[in-house]
């Protein structure tokens, strides 16, 4: 059994998620469905003219990932509009975008790397967490790494 796909992060939320060619009555159609993180993946690349590695990045997807749903999404819509069928906009392994915006950077893995506690990443010894008791109201000593 394959296992379930990995979420993957979308910051755009589409208002409208239907097409169909005018003038043909919506019972006649068939549908083709795009999933949101193939759409996703399309605006990333072809409107904001990113490259595919910041896509995958911003995504949370490898970029052999990106470059999958990149060509099954242009060949749905492709279809779509020289057949004649309407575009349904729907579903898909999604979640909010973990992309802090000020940042660049991904919330949950903020410092550590992108795969957990990377590099320069240690517990504090018990002593550096013991400090001078703070009154209310008072600032905070600075603390140091070392």
């Amino acid at each position: 059994m394959p296992r379930p796909p990995k979420s993957r992060w979308i910051s755009f939320w589409p208002a409208v998620t239907y097409f169909k060619p005018a003038g043909v009555p919506l019972r006649t159609l068939e549908e083709v469905v795009i999933q949101l993180d193939e759409l996703e993946a399309m605006r990333l690349k072809d409107m904001e003219g990113l490259d595919q590695t910041e896509c995958a990045h911003r995504m949370g997807v490898s970029q052999s990932t990106l470059q999958r749903m990149l060509t099954v999404a242009r060949a749905k819509v492709t279809g779509a509009l020289v057949t004649g069928k309407a575009l349904r906009i729907q579903g898909g392994p999604v979640a909010p975008s973990e992309l802090d915006p000020v940042q660049g950077v991904g919330r949950s893995c903020r410092g550590r790397g992108r795969w957990g506690r990377g590099r320069g990443w240690a517990e504090p010894d018990s002593h550096e967490l013991e400090g001078p008791a703070v009154e209310p109201g008072e600032a905070a000593p600075e603390r140091r790494n070392p």
